[in-house]
Parts: structure tokens; C-alpha cells; sequence
């Protein structure tokens, strides 16, 4: 075998036209098919788990799981031939546990399973033209029943087993709804048909007797034991506004008359077609899923309605719709949501509903959200990503990050992630795809689409194109290694790009027929194509140039790859080999054994070789090539493999084919081991984004900024209207606690003079209870004396009497001893010579018995040999002696019957003996009871004597006890009266000084109170003369300064009436200086004075009485401080004194 080794990691994509495609595990594990495998997928931890299908596989057609969850059955073909497997689901990894592959009728295939409710037999439906239903004990691989369920060549689409009983059988199919039970051997059916016949699609029990069947026209039923109950029909009703509706109409609980049957239609293709040919106004039931409440069924296109069970009758109503949702990233959005619902299935739990539609998609909405959303339609999401629908024509992978991209006929992009599996970009088209590049970086990506070649950016969102070139239906593009160029087929031409002005710098021709297949070589300097004309080219694309050729017209190449060291071209094509090509020539042409090469790859190490084949296999092996048949081949795909490549690290194998999956692969070499990097590069973390979009959301964040500053600004607003409040609400509290702590020192007041009354009060009740204790105390001394004496006089006559008793006692026991002696040898003599005698007899019963037995089998021997003589007499002589036969047969059973009357009565006999054995037994029993029983009176006697000598002892401990404890009475007794006294000794001078330390404590508080009165005196005092002090000064400076403004004013005046006595020669000029004078001096300046002092006055007034308002209030506040202060200190010195 081959030392390369590929495990399959994970799969992308469904098989959506599989029967019954989706189904639970468990809560947590749901399966499905993909490709030629069956996945286990985990919703919550996102990891799948394989069971791959048969080798040689060529369609897995239907699936079906036990009712317990362990076993799992897949109908396929295998080499044109049907067969059913059945897997372990309990076991890890699972493994086959029956193949079902020879069979005794006629088939073609098995269209639908289905396991009984105890997992161990199963149905299997064949396809027309047999029509055969198989009923299987499949562990045995025994066929029980077969019955033909149809002859006109209609497809039957489901069968099921009742949930409650495995001989009741469901069968529907195109004019067929039959209930079939398994008895004596064969089905039988059970109902008959009444009316016109349906299409009837898909069905589902909702109770051991009752059975919910849907059809093509919309119509669904509930029969109960083969009778219909109840009716109706969903209907697709075109409102104004152009949108479809479903509505349930026309229920009824009788039967109807029916609409009439429409064609056959053997697949869901078929169906599909007529469908869209004939009016929507009939949606057409495919799926129908029971649940506790009720059931849920496929309602048309993209519509899933909910049915619950009315209390008062079986009837159900529509309760819920749920639609699939509108994939935005479609070309025509609202078309997206238009597929139809294959399969449904609820969770263990019934939580979750699951669906599979007939575009690969599966679905799923927690049943919670259908609740919620009453009035309006509840919408699916999806289960894991949305997948190709289509076969997968394109397949790339870049280095610098982890990406995939795939292109599909469905008309759609997608990247995929292959480290976290994941879908991370997806982008639907209206034109087929049909080649995809990824530049080495992953920003870019080229697509060669039906109309045109797109060169497109990978932004953050979206898919986004930048460059269109005119090159339709180009069916292979790829970016050299370095991502400077990439090359496009046009047809038989490749046309060379660049990446950096996006220019075509070459168009290489040379080819006759189309190309499929174009590969670079490491440094990017050659580049290798292959094609339908039966050439391999190596281009030089320096000169472009062909530099070598290969062509072998009978051959038609579907893929090309080169090895890394750009010396050998490895083809593969439509003549069953893979070619090395060197040089123009073919060096070594490898078979396929009999299947199509349809891809190649090489590891970039060189040392590991991947194919794909027409049949969807994957084959691995070594290189150099072997020539032998040794390879490992997986069976991976349903269909042609179309593209494979490895990772830039040789640690992943990708595969595409026409099933739409995409396969991801971890790569082992023959040690086990995956293949190590050459070099550990991290993957890039960088996006692309656009200006506008980064401007956007710039945008977006400044208006959102300015809502949180808004918003802001509106809490603060409250909170400042929330602080005033609350600050108002303190200061009323604070005024109520002040008035409560008030009251509460008042109580205080009073509780502690009301404690001191009582204190006084205990005092004098403790010297009452003293008094009382001492006069107790002397009269239980002379009680307790008196009671001593009594109790020493009857002691001593109890001492006497026990000793009469003792004497008395062991007389009687000596007498006993002897009388129980002689009686107990009489007893065992006599019962001895019993014992000896039935031993004897049932010794000679038990030999009789034997003896009988003996005699019994002999003559039982010999009635079976002349038995087995007589049958073989009779075998022999059958047809001559049949009367002498039916004589001795009945001479026979008389003889049988006397030796049966005979064997009747020795078991009697020997019945009898053992009665009479056990009768003998039960005497023995009885006589050694009365011996236990008088041995047990003995032993009792001795006992009673042991008791009474404990009693003795008991009493006397008791006498010594209470004398010791008389003595310690007395001994507490003077000593307790000593405590008395020395305690009373001790109170009186603790009193005495109580009493002085309160009397103390008193004169301190008036002492403290005084104080207090006259330190707020003083303090008041103080303050005042600060007052009159500051405000002496403040007078005392302004009265110098009018001294001094009156001494300036006086001296001006001095220098102008000297300067007026100069003029006293001249009365004129003198009385003028004089009035001069009178105006300076007099009039203005008198009157701005006064003015002035009045201003001051009153400034001054204000002035000092805000001055004595503020200090009048610190005062008030200090006042109040120390007064909490003080009492802080009165307490704690009354708690000090308390406590001494």
C-alpha cells in the first residue's frame, strides 16, 4: 500500500435528493449526507465525524435511523447493484454491523427505510418497475415477508413503521396509501381506498392508529385504523400587491369529494417540473415531522406551517408559519427564499426544527422563537452557512491566509476558511462561473465568468469588482506564483495579464481545441497547458513561445500539473492513465485501472501525488509513481472530481466535484505524521476596505459620538435634579434624626433612674433569697439526718433476709441439679431409640423409592424403543397399514396413559414418604425445643441469683455513697457560709464608694456645666472686644487721616491768607481774594465732606453688622459642637464609671 495517507477534516455541502437527508443524533449531533459520506455534525462545538460509504459507490439513494438512536441504514448502488448498510452509531469510529447485498427477487434499488419501534427489523421499499416492500429481521439478514405494493409502475415515496407496533406497515406513493400488518408470515393490507386517488408525497404517524398524509395538491389528511377524520387544504391565494399567501381553507371532518389525480411523477425533478408548468395554487406537501403538539409539514416554496391538536376533538389548526429567509447576497433576493423544503426533522428535545431544502441548504429555528413571534411569519436561519447548490466548477487557495475559494454553476463566490471552517465571504451573480484564481496575497481574486472575466477585490463585506475584460466563458484562470500575472483561457487561446496596470502583455496560441487545464511553474517563467486536442504545451513566456510539445490526438486531457522542480508534466485524460512528460515526450504512462483521471496534484515537497476520478474517489499515492496498484483511495465524492490542490504548506488536500461538495483534507506521510512546513509563516490578518465605506463609518461614529455627548449632557441634567432632591430629602432627615436623638437622650434620662430603683430593689431581693437559703439549708440537715437512720435500720434487716434467701436459694438449686439431671438422661435414652428406629425406616422408604425409579426408566426405555420400532414400521409401511397404524397408535396411548396413572402414583407414594420423613423431623424439632427450654430455665434461675447478689452490692454502694455525700454537704455547707460572710464583707465599702464616685461624678457635671457656661461667656466676651478693637482702630485711623487732610487744609489756607494780606492796600482786589477764599475753603469743600462722612457711615454700618451676623453664627455652631462633645465625654466617663 501507499506510505501517503489523507484524512478527511471536514466537508462543505449536501445531498439534498437523498430520502429522509437530516435527522438528529442527539440533542447536540445531527446527521447528514455529503458526497459519499455521512457526516456528524455538532451544532454547538462545529466539529464532523465520518461514516463513509461503500467502495465502489455510485449513488446513496436513502437513509433511515432506529428509534434508539444506534443503528443507521444507507441504500446505495454499488457496481449497477443495490445494497443496504447498516452501521453501529454507539461505536466510535462507527463501524459496519450488517450488509444487506444478496437477495432473493428483483431490484434495482431502495428508494425509502425505515427501522420498527425495537430496532430490529426494517422496511425497504424497491423502485418500479418490482415495487417490491421488504419486511427484514436484518440482524439475522432474514427476510420475513415481501409483498408487491404497486403494479402500474407509480413511485412509492415513503414507508414507515407504526411508533407503538412493529407488525403495522405505512406505505404512500403517486395514487397509493396503503396500511399493511405483519401476520403468519406475510403483510397484508388492511384499509381500502375510497374515492378519487392522490399523489400522496410524504406522511408521518401522530399516534400508534393515526397517520397525517400530504399530497401534491396541497391537501392533507388524518386517517385513523384506514378511515379518514379530517381534511384540508393550503391554499396559495394572490392578494393586490402581487405577493403569494398560504391560508388553510376547506376543513371538514367528512369525507369530500376529491380533486382529480394529476400525472405520474416518479421524482422530485419530475414533480418539481409539472409544478411550475401548472398553476402555484396548489403547494405540494414533501415533508411532514411529527411533535407533541402536533405536526409540522413543507407548505410550497420556502414555507414551513405548524399544525397543533384542538382540545375538544382530533382536529388540527394552523398555528405557525415559518418561512425561509431572503439571502440578501442573491441576485434576485426575492427568489432566494423560494426553495422547497425536502425534509423536517425536530430535536430529541423538540427545541429545534431542522430542515433541508432542494437547493443543498439546511435550515434550522428553535421552536421558542416560533412562540414569541405570534401574528407574524418566524423565520429559519442557517444551520451552519449557505452551500453550492450546483456543481463546483472552480477551486483556489492563496498563502497568506487560510482561504478557499470555489465558484459554482449555481451562479455564486464563495471563500471559505479552512482552519476555522467557516464561510467567510459569499456573493451570488447572474451569470455562471465557471474558473477562479486567488492572488497569493488573498485581496484579490479573478473570476471567468459566462459574459466576462472580472477581476475582483475581497473586501471586508463584499465581493467587489474593479476590472472587467471582455473574455467570455473562460473556463480556467490562475495567478502565477508570485501574483504579478495571471493567465486566462479564452477558448483554445490563454491570454497573459499583469496585476499591476492590468494589461494583457500576451496571448499565447497554438492549441486546436479547448483548453482545460493551465499551470505555472515555480519561478513563474514557463507555464504548461493542456486540452482537448491531445496536446500538452510548455510556453516560455519571456518569448512567447511553445518550448516544448506532447500532442496524442486520442486522448483528451482534463488536467495538467507540473513538478516542483519544472522538469516532468503530469496529464491525466479520457485513456484511463497519468503520463510523465519530459521533453516533448512521454517517459512512463501509469494505469488508472479502469476508471477516468479527471484531477491531479503534487506536493510542493514532491514527494506526494493526488488524484481525482470520474467516480469521485480520491487516490494518494507516493512518488516516484509505482506501477503497481499501490495507493490508498478514498471513496469521497458522488460524482467526478473537477478540481484538487494542495496548501502552499502541503498540509491540506482540497477537492471539488459535481456533487457541489468541497472536501478539506489532512495530509499524513508513511510515518504517520502530517507533513512539516518548511518554513512557519504566520497567516495575514488584514482586510481590504474602501474609502467611501471607511467614510461611512466614520460618519456614522461622529453622529453616534454626538447622541453619547447628547446623552450625556441629559444624565448629567438629571443627575443635578436627582442630587437636589436628595439633598433636600438629607437635610429633612438629618432635622428628623436630630429631633429623635433628642428624644432618645431623654428616654435614656429616664431608663437610667428607673435602673438605679431597680438595682436597689435586687439588693434587697438578694438578702431575702440569702435569709431564705440559710434557713433551707438547716432544715434539710435535720431531714437528711433523720432519713440516714431509717435507712441504716433497713439495711441491716434487708442484709439479714438476703441472707435467708441466699441458704434458701442454693438448697433449691441442688435439688433442681439433680432431679433436671436424672431426667435429662431418661429423656435422651428414650428419644435415642426413637431416632434410631425412623432413621432405619427412611433408610428402607428411600431404597423402595430408587428401586421404583429404576423400574420406571427401565420400563420407560423400553416403551421408547418399541416406540421408535412401531414409527418406523409405520414409516415404512404407511400407505398399506394406515387402519393397523391409527389401532396401535391408539393401543399405544392407552399404554402410555396406564403408565402415566402408574408414574402418577409412585410420585404419590414418594410424596407420602416424604411427609411422613418431614413428620419425623418436625417431632425431633419439638423434643430438642423442650430441651432449650429447660436449659433455659436453668440459665434464667442462675441469673436471678446474679441479680439479686447485684442488687445487694448496688444498695450497699448506694449507703456508702450517700454518706460520702452528707460529708461533702457539710463541708459546702461551711464554706459557702464563709463566702457569705466575706461577700458581705466586700459589698458594703463597694457601695459605699458607688455611692461617692456618683456624688463626684455629679459635682463634675455641674463642674463641666459651669465651665462650659462660662467658656461660651468668655469666648462671646472676646469676640466683642475684637470687635470693639478692630473697630477702634478702624476709627482711630480715620480720625488721623482727617487730621491730616484738616492740617494740609489748614496749611493751604495759611498760604493763601498770607497771600490775601498782600492785597491789603488794595479793598477790591482784597475782598475778591476773600470770596476766593470763602468758595475754596467753605462752600464745596464743607459739603463734600459731609456728603462723603455720610457714605462711610453707612458702609461701615453695613459693614460691621454682616461682620457680627457671621461670627454669631460660627459661634452657634461651635456652641452646638462642643455641646455634642460634652455629652460624647459625660457618657463615656458614666460608662467608665459603670464599669468599675
Amino acid at each position: 500500500m501507499s506510505a501517503v495517507v489523507a484524512q478527511s477534516l471536514h466537508v462543505f455541502g449536501l445531498r439534498s435528493h437523498v430520502a429522509n437527508n437530516i435527522f438528529y443524533f442527539d440533542e447536540q449531533i445531527i446527521i447528514f449526507p455529503s458526497g459519499n459520506y455521512c457526516v456528524k455534525y455538532n451544532v454547538d462545538q462545529k466539529w464532523q465525524k465520518f461514516i463513509p460509504g461503500s467502495d465502489r459507490s455510485q449513488a446513496m439513494l436513502a437513509l433511515s435511523i432506529s428509534p434508539n438512536r444506534r443503528y443507521l441504514a444507507i441504500s446505495e448502488t454499488v457496481q449497477e447493484k443495490p445494497v443496504i448498510t447498516i452501521y453501529e452509531l454507539s461505536s466510535i469510529p462507527c463501524r459496519k454491523r450488517r450488509v444487506l447485498n444478496n437477495f432473493d427477487f428483483q431490484v434495482q434499488k431502495f428508494t425509502s427505510m425505515a427501522f420498527s419501534p425495537d430496532s430490529k427489523y426494517l422496511l425497504a421499499q424497491t423502485s418500479p418497475p418490482e415495487s417490491n416492500l421488504v419486511y427484514w429481521l436484518w440482524e439475522k439478514q432474514k427476510v420475513m415477508a415481501i409483498i408487491r405494493t404497486d403494479t402500474q409502475n407509480n413511485p412509492v415515496y415513503q414507508v414507515s413503521f407504526s411508533p407503538q407496533d412493529n407488525t403495522q406497515v405505512c406505505v404512500t406513493g403517486n395514487g397509493m396509501f396503503k396500511l399493511l400488518r405483519f401476520t403468519e408470515g406475510t403483510l397484508k393490507q388492511t384499509n381500502f381506498q375510497r374515492g378519487e386517488l392522490q399523489n400522496y408525497l410524504a406522511h408521518t404517524w401522530v399516534a400508534d392508529d393515526k397517520i397525517i398524509v400530504g399530497t401534491d395538491t396541497g391537501k392533507l389528511f388524518l386517517f385513523e385504523s384506514g378511515d379518514q377524520r379530517w381534511e384540508t387544504s393550503i391554499m396559495v391565494k394572490e392578494p393586490a400587491l402581487g405577493s403569494k399567501s398560504l391560508d388553510v381553507i376547506q376543513e371538514s371532518e367528512s369525507l369530500i369529494e376529491f380533486p382529480p389525480v394529476s400525472s405520474p411523477l416518479p421524482s422530485y425533478e419530475q414533480m418539481v417540473a409539472a409544478s411550475s408548468h401548472s398553476q402555484m395554487s396548489m403547494p405540494q406537501v414533501f415533508a411532514i415531522a411529527a411533535y407533541s403538539k402536533g405536526f409540522a409539514c413543507s407548505a410550497g416554496p420556502g414555507r414551513v406551517l405548524l399544525f397543533e391538536k384542538m382540545e375538544e376533538k382530533d382536529v388540527y389548526r394552523e398555528s405557525r408559519e415559518i418561512r425561509l429567509p431572503v439571502d440578501p447576497q442573491s441576485n434576485d433576493p426575492s427568489q432566494s427564499d423560494k426553495q422547497d423544503i425536502l425534509c423536517l426533522c425536530f430535536s430529541p428535545s423538540e427545541e429545534t426544527l431542522v430542515a433541508s431544502t432542494s437547493k443543498n441548504q439546511l435550515y434550522s429555528i428553535t421552536m421558542s422563537l416560533t412562540e414569541i413571534s405570534k401574528g407574524e411569519a418566524a423565520h429559519f436561519e442557517y444551520l451552519m452557512y449557505p452551500l453550492h447548490s450546483a456543481s463546483i466548477t472552480g477551486l483556489a487557495t492563496c498563502i497568506r491566509k487560510p482561504l478557499i475559494a470555489t465558484c459554482s454553476l449555481d451562479r455564486s463566490v464563495r471563500i471559505w476558511n479552512y482552519e476555522t471552517n467557516t464561510l467567510e465571504l459569499y456573493k451570488e451573480y447572474q451569470e455562471e462561473a465557471y474558473s477562479i484564481s486567488l492572488h497569493p496575497s488573498g485581496h484579490f481574486v479573478v473570476v471567468g465568468f459566462a459574459d466576462k472575466l472580472r477581476l475582483m477585490n475581497l473586501l471586508i463585506d463584499d465581493i467587489r469588482s474593479f476590472k472587467e475584460y471582455s473574455v467570455r466563458g473562460s473556463r480556467e484562470c490562475s495567478f502565477s506564483n508570485g501574483g504579478h500575472l495571471f493567465a486566462a483561457v479564452n477558448g483554445n487561446v490563454i491570454h497573459i495579464y499583469t496585476t499591476t496596470n492590468l494589461e494583457n502583455i500576451l496571448s499565447l496560441k497554438g492549441h486546436t481545441g479547448k483548453i482545460r487545464s493551465v499551470v505555472w511553474n515555480a519561478d513563474d517563467s514557463k507555464l504548461i497547458s493542456g486540452g482537448t486536442d491531445g496536446a500538452v504545451y510548455e510556453w516560455n513566456l519571456s518569448t512567447g513561445k511553445r518550448e516544448t510539445e506532447c500532442v496524442l490526438k486520442s486522448c483528451s486531457y482534463h488536467c495538467v500539473t507540473i513538478s516542483p522542480d519544472a522538469k516532468i508534466i503530469f496529464a491525466v485524460g479520457t485513456d484511463y492513465t497519468l503520463k510523465e512528460i519530459a521533453d516533448s515526450s512521454i517517459l512512463r504512462e501509469i494505469p488508472a485501472f479502469d476508471v477516468i483521471y479527471t484531477a491531479i496534484a503534487i506536493s510542493h515537497s514532491g514527494r506526494m501525488m493526488f488524484v481525482g476520478t470520474s467516480v469521485g474517489t480520491i487516490r494518494a499515492m507516493r512518488y516516484p509513481l509505482p506501477l503497481q496498484k499501490e495507493f490508498n483511495e478514498y471513496q469521497a465524492h458522488a460524482g467526478p472530481v473537477t478540481k484538487m490542490l494542495l496548501t502552499f504548506d502541503d498540509q491540506f488536500l482540497l477537492t471539488t466535484a459535481e456533487d457541489g461538495c468541497l472536501f478539506t483534507w489532512k495530509v499524513f506521510d508513511k510515518d504517520g505524521r502530517g507533513i512539516k512546513r518548511e518554513r512557519e509563516v504566520g497567516f495575514a490578518e488584514e482586510v481590504l476596505v474602501t474609502k467611501t465605506d471607511m467614510e461611512e463609518k466614520a460618519q456614522v461614529m461622529l453622529e453616534l459620538k454626538t447622541r453619547v455627548e447628547e446623552l450625556k449632557m441629559e444624565n448629567e441634567y438629571q443627575l443635578r435634579l436627582k442630587d437636589m432632591n436628595y439633598s433636600e430629602k438629607i437635610k429633612e432627615l438629618t432635622d428628623k434624626f436630630l429631633q429623635e436623638m433628642e428624644s432618645l437622650k431623654t428616654k435614656n434620662q429616664v431608663l437610667r433612674t428607673e435602673k438605679e430603683k431597680q438595682d436597689v430593689s435586687h439588693h434587697e431581693h438578694i438578702e431575702e433569697l440569702l435569709d431564705k437559703q440559710s434557713r433551707e439549708l438547716q432544715d434539710l440537715e435535720s431531714c437528711n439526718n433523720q432519713k440516714l437512720l431509717l435507712e441504716y435500720e433497713k439495711y441491716q434487716e434487708l442484709q439479714l433476709k438476703s441472707q435467708r434467701m441466699q441458704e434458701e436459694y442454693e438448697k433449691q438449686l441442688r435439688d433442681n441439679d439433680e432431679t433436671k439431671s436424672q431426667a435429662l438422661e431418661e429423656l435422651t435414652e428414650f428419644y435415642e431409640a426413637k431416632l434410631q428406629e425412623k432413621t432405619t425406616l427412611l433408610e428402607e422408604a428411600q431404597e423402595d423409592v430408587r428401586q421404583q425409579l429404576r423400574e420406571f426408566e427401565e420400563t420407560k426405555k423400553q416403551i421408547e424403543e418399541d416406540e421408535d420400532r412401531e414409527i418406523q414400521d409405520i414409516k415404512t409401511k404407511y400407505e398399506k397399514k394406515l387402519r393397523d397404524e391409527k389401532e396401535s397408535n391408539l393401543r399405544l396411548k392407552g399404554e402410555t396413559g396406564i403408565m402415566r396413572k402408574k408414574f402418577s402414583s409412585l410420585q404419590k407414594e414418594i410424596e407420602e414418604r416424604t411427609n411422613d420423613i418431614e413428620t419425623l423431623k418436625g417431632e425431633q424439632v419439638k423434643l430438642q425445643g423442650v430441651i432449650k427450654s429447660l436449659e433455659k430455665d436453668i440459665q434464667g434461675f442462675k441469673r436471678e441469683i446474679q441479680e439479686r447478689d447485684e442488687t445487694i452490692q448496688d444498695k450497699e454502694k448506694r449507703i456508702y455513697d450517700l454518706k460520702k455525700k452528707n460529708q461533702e454537704l457539710g463541708k459546702f455547707k461551711f464554706v459557702l457560709d464563709y463566702k457569705i460572710k466575706e461577700l458581705k464583707k466586700q459589698i458594703e465599702p463597694r457601695e459605699n464608694e458607688i455611692r461617692v464616685m456618683k456624688e463626684q461624678i455629679q459635682e463634675m457635671e455641674a463642674e463641666l456645666e459651669h465651665f462650659h457656661k462660662q467658656n461660651t461667656q468668655l469666648e462671646l466676651n472676646i469676640t466683642e472686644l475684637w470687635q470693639k478693637l478692630r473697630a477702634t482702630d478702624q476709627e482711630m485711623r480715620r480720625e488721623r487721616q482727617k487730621e491730616r487732610d484738616l492740617e494740609a487744609l489748614v496749611k493751604r489756607f495759611k498760604t493763601d491768607l498770607h497771600n490775601c494780606v498782600a492785597y491789603i492796600q488794595e479793598p477790591r482786589l482784597l475782598k475778591e481774594k476773600v470770596r476766593g477764599l470763602f468758595e475754596k475753603y467753605v462752600q464745596r469743600a464743607d459739603m463734600v465732606e459731609i456728603a462723603g462722612l455720610n457714605t462711610d457711615l453707612q458702609q461701615e454700618y453695613s459693614r460691621q453688622r454682616e461682620h457680627l451676623e457671621r461670627n454669631l453664627a460660627t459661634l452657634k455652631k461651635k456652641v452646638v459642637k462642643e455641646g455634642e462633645l460634652h455629652r460624647a465625654d459625660y457618657v463615656r466617663i458614666m460608662q467608665a464609671v459603670q464599669s468599675t
